[in-house]
């Protein structure tokens, strides 16, 4: 990890990337709730590690990672991200919107902005995707 990502992460962390990272853990939690939320859950875990520390890491789809399709990136991966808008991605992607906003007020906070834009519509569809390291 290069110095001017670690620097952007631990900032990020401090103006905000702590308390989404916690919201997205705390959906987590929620999803182990039941039985059927688990896969759920644990999407929250990956993505909410995301959510702490953003630069150098990106999402990807699954199935142009992999070349193949699975259970998430077909028409069951479909229905759980339907559900999961409902529940708790319209919530998350509320929370990013309102962070975004108070970063773009500063041109300073205008990187910080973007990596909340990215989470945002990553919470509105996380099933399906994956969290991989940035290739420089």
């Amino acid at each position: 990890m290069s110095l001017l990502r670690l620097l952007f992460n631990i900032a990020w962390f401090v103006l905000g990337g702590f308390v989404m990272g916690l919201a997205w853990w705390l959906a987590g939690l929620l999803c182990f709730i039941s039985i059927i939320g688990i896969p759920f859950g644990r999407a929250c875990f990956v993505i909410g590690e995301l959510a702490f520390w953003p630069f150098g890491q990106e999402h990807v789809n699954r199935r142009v990672l992999h070349g193949h399709e699975d259970l998430g990136t077909g028409p069951l991966g479909f229905v759980g991200n339907l559900v999961w808008f409902f529940l708790f991605g319209i919530w998350l992607a509320i929370g990013h919107l309102a962070h975004a906003l108070g970063c773009f007020i500063t041109i300073i906070g205008i990187p910080f902005g973007i990596q909340h834009l990215k989470l945002a519509l990553l919470s509105l569809t996380p099933i399906g995707r994956t969290v991989v390291p940035v290739r420089d």
